[in-house]
């Protein structure tokens, strides 16, 4: 079973978050696959995490530049097949309200969700007893002034 942490977003958007996040999974030896609701957004995502000056490195790739092998960050819109994460992470984020059937299938779970967004959060609402039912180990964090709060 996954670690599945839910990330509830209150100070910042996923563009500001995520960045900070793979760039602890790289620090720790990591890879991750990255799962977008959309084209768009995966094409918006790419070209941001370019741009990021903190950390000032995340090498990333998606289906449209391939070689997923090679690629510390896999940026998706599918859901990783039985074969697992194609770069072989163990690390899953989910972000805009992408979910996934195969949690099991990583060792951790990261699900980052606007809470300005009522919709938003009825769903990652819907997301965690969904976890919960199927057995994994839930953790919930919150945006602080000083950071991630895990809440108990």
């Amino acid at each position: 079973m996954a670690e599945v942490g839910f990330y509830h977003l209150t100070r910042t958007g996923a563009d500001q978050a995520l960045p900070q996040l793979l760039g602890r999974t790289l620090a720790a030896g990591e890879r991750a696959v990255v799962r977008v609701g959309s084209e768009e957004r995966l094409e918006a995502l790419d070209a941001a995490l370019w741009l990021v000056t903190e950390p000032d490195w995340l090498p990333h790739g998606s289906p449209r530049t391939g070689d997923a092998d090679l690629q510390p960050i896999w940026l998706t819109t599918d859901d990783p097949g039985s074969d697992g994460a194609p770069n072989g992470a163990r690390f899953l984020f989910l972000i805009d309200g992408a979910t996934s059937v195969r949690l099991e299938a990583f060792a951790r779970v990261f699900d980052l969700f606007d809470g300005a967004d009522p919709a938003a959060v009825a769903a990652a609402r819907t997301r965690w007893a969904a976890a919960k039912q199927g057995g994994h180990m839930l953790a919930y964090w919150q945006q602080t002034p000083r950071g991630w709060e895990r809440a108990r």
